[in-house]
């Protein structure tokens, strides 16, 4: 194998790939890239597997000797980001050092223009195959609806896994809506794009894909030239895959029945109030230096008669802080306590710059809903307020 590409493309692609590399590798193997270079097509192919998350993209290269080898992640992504910008030869040295049957012995020289490094590599043959779905029907997902839902959902799932579930978010694709949905027991967000690109003979999928996945189809996706570009999804029990331009993401979905979250969103408020988005975060944020000495609580009176929300927090033993805005208010004045992480975090996704507060009694649901714009339900539990 012999091949020579830019020192971007290979810094890039390789970065992209090696968030898929295990950090504790079940199997020697598995540390590993596997490069795969085609002199046909000049193309060059990474891929990386944890045998749950798999990452492959590829890029144009001068191939001149086909071949495949996988090469150590971690190593190789150090020495490839150091070099100067230009171009690398990769040249595989194996027919001169004597390979042996096991692969070991495998050396691949890289040679930048100042320089020449070698690496010990292993043979492809053992570098676990990416799953493959097939008889399945493609569903086209446009990249701007992705990428939305995931910024207005992946915030809110679960870190425990032993809620395995909820540690991922639930993909809906309807007709010509996808719907995103996450919940870690505290609270829950619900994010509905358009699709433009309807389904076909499908009617409706649903399926619930890990964070960690959807987190690195989100990088990849902000990496990519163009967002008219549409992902293929491709899913079969157990596997889903998302696939555009030269790249391809596969994970494992997670099983279990995904809470049923739209009969948790009351239908019916007593109060409704509208406030300037980031004048409420900022006044949060600088509560929130209180909030944290004691138990991260957040206190929130509403009073209809001067048309305020007032922020309180109370730590003892450190001190005290109170801030108030003015908000449009409809119903009865009402106290109400919140963690103000989960408020914080819900309401900096929120893409408008107004948003409405609905709410009934101080311990039941409240929703939060963009003023235009996307559409977007950020529901948050209130705490109790000890007195």
């Amino acid at each position: 194998m012999k091949l020579v590409c830019s020192q971007s493309d290979l810094s890039t692609n390789l970065s992209l790939v090696s968030r898929a590399v295990p950090s504790r590798p079940t199997h020697p193997v598995l540390a590993n890239v596997l490069l795969q270079a085609d002199a046909q097509t000049n193309q060059v192919s990474l891929t990386a597997f944890d045998l749950s998350l798999g990452i492959r993209t590829s890029f144009n290269a001068e191939v001149w000797q086909s071949g495949a080898i996988a090469l150590p992640a971690k190593l190789l992504v150090d020495i490839t980001s150091r070099l100067p910008e230009g171009e690398i030869t990769l040249d595989d040295e194996s027919a001169l050092t004597g390979v042996t049957p096991g692969g070991e012995g495998l050396i691949v020289t890289l040679t930048p223009k100042s320089g020449h490094y070698q690496v010990r590599a292993m043979g492809p043959e053992e570098f676990p195959e990416l799953p493959v779905i097939e008889n399945t029907e493609v569903i086209h997902l446009t990249t701007t609806a992705l990428i939305e839902g995931l910024r207005g959902s992946l915030f809110a799932t679960s870190a425990d896994e032993t809620k395995q579930v909820l540690t991922g978010v639930h993909l809906t694709v309807k007709q010509d809506t996808l719907e995103f949905a996450a919940t870690d027991g505290h609270r829950l967000a619900v994010v509905e794009t358009s699709n433009e690109r309807p389904l076909g003979g499908t009617s409706q999928l649903e399926v619930t894909v890990p964070a960690r996945a959807l987190r690195e189809l989100q990088r990849m996706l902000a990496h990519s030239a163009s967002s008219d570009e549409p992902v293929a999804l491709y899913f079969d029990q157990g596997q889903v895959v998302f696939a555009w331009q030269n790249q391809r993401l596969t994970s494992r979905t997670l099983e279990g029945q995904y809470p049923a979250y739209r009969q948790l969103i009351p239908r019916q408020f007593e109060r409704q109030v509208t406030i300037e988005r980031r004048q409420f975060v900022s006044t949060l944020e600088r509560i929130a230096v209180l909030a944290d000495q004691k138990n991260n609580i957040v206190k929130l009176s509403i009073d209809s008669e001067a048309q305020e929300i007032t922020l309180s927090c109370e730590a003892q033993d450190v001190g005290s802080g109170r801030e108030s805005m003015p908000a449009q208010i409809s119903g009865e004045n009402i106290e109400i306590a919140f963690n103000i992480k989960y408020l914080m975090e819900g309401l900096k996704e929120l893409p408008s710059s107004e948003i409405q507060m609905h709410l009934n009694q101080s311990l039941t649901p409240v929703i939060f809903t963009p003023l235009g714009g996307l559409k977007m339900t950020y529901l948050a539990m209130p705490v109790q307020l000890r007195s």
